[in-house]
């Protein structure tokens, strides 16, 4: 018996996820569990490939539809369906006649099984002692099998945006099983298509299809990045120098006094590199002014004494 696997469970989605909700699923488990950010850890390793398998089936509407009607086996030849997406009345109609010397529709009382998983089962149970001559029989006359030809292959590579960013050696598992370490270029960015040349089947080419992961501060608009930086209202009416992040590490940068909140501030040439080397992006740091929380009994009185010389009365020219 095949061995099942819940891609639902999986993903952590209910069975009538939308497409959004399992896309959303995906990238928040595939950076979890991404092998950069958990060097060394097998289980992470493996919980990654099982949410990339999971993915490219119920990413797909043809592939989910096929994986919701036939269960496990969905992908074995003779369940798939070349159509689009069906949802028949009658599930016992996909079964069609019984080819000769195995057992019969008509044997079958359909009433039994809650659905079509359980009628294949027992199907492939009747037919198992049937079939395991029929097949020591056809061995001895089965003619050596023949050397497919070359062919290409494609496979997803999801990388973290930093990865992405810096480029560098990468080593990548592909679904048969073989690890290959590639020098990735910088820059990379999702849906572009990378070509290793003799790595694909019988010495075609493999194609990695990059998908680059949401970042927790940095955001790509294009070639710009845009990140939102904290200051502190000292910092916001005084201006000066501050360090700010970059994916090329901190940097430093001028507050114009009075910035406000909201405000962007452009850092030249420290964006994402465009296509074909011409230049880079900027970094666009957008302020967002914190006011502190827990306050030093030092803190609490400089305020104070702010609040009694400061001349700013901005509620004095409301129109009312």
């Amino acid at each position: 018996m095949l061995n099942f696997r819940n891609y639902y469970e999986i993903l952590e989605v209910p069975r009538a996820a939308s497409s959004d909700e399992i896309k959303q699923a995906y990238r928040r488990l595939a950076r979890k569990y991404h092998p950069d950010l958990n060097p060394g850890n097998k289980a992470a390793e493996d919980r990654f490939k099982d949410i990339n398998e999971a993915y490219d089936v119920l990413s797909d509407l043809t592939k989910r539809s096929q994986y919701d009607s036939f269960g496990q086996y969905w992908n074995q030849q003779g369940f798939q369906q070349k159509t689009g997406p069906t949802h028949p009345q009658n599930w016992s109609d996909r079964a069609g006649a019984a080819p000769a010397g195995s057992a019969s529709s008509d044997d079958v009382d359909f009433g039994k099984f809650a659905d079509f998983q359980d009628f294949v089962d027992q199907l492939i149970g009747k037919r198992r002692k049937a079939s395991t001559a029929a097949r020591a029989d056809r061995r001895s006359a089965r003619p050596e099998p023949t050397v497919p030809g070359r062919r290409d292959a494609e496979a997803r590579l999801v990388i973290p945006l930093e990865k992405a960013y810096a480029g560098g050696r990468e080593r990548i598992r592909l679904e048969d099983g073989r690890s290959l370490e590639v020098n990735m270029p910088g820059g990379m960015v999702s849906g572009q298509r990378i070509r290793l040349k003799g790595q694909g089947t019988n010495g075609g080419d493999l194609y990695l299809k990059i998908e680059v992961l949401p970042h927790e501060f940095f955001k790509l608009e294009g070639i710009d990045i845009v990140c939102e930086l904290p200051i502190t209202p000292s910092e916001a009416i005084l201006g000066g120098q501050i360090e700010a992040p970059t994916l090329d590490g901190w940097v430093k940068m001028t507050l114009p006094a009075g910035v406000r909140s909201g405000q962007r501030l452009r850092l030249g040439s420290k964006g994402y590199p465009a296509a074909e080397g011409n230049g880079r992006g900027d970094q666009l740091v957008q302020i967002r002014i914190e006011i502190p929380q827990n306050l030093s009994d030092q803190e609490r009185s400089l305020y104070e004494k702010l609040r009694e010389t400061e001349s700013f009365k901005p509620r004095a020219s409301l129109p009312v």
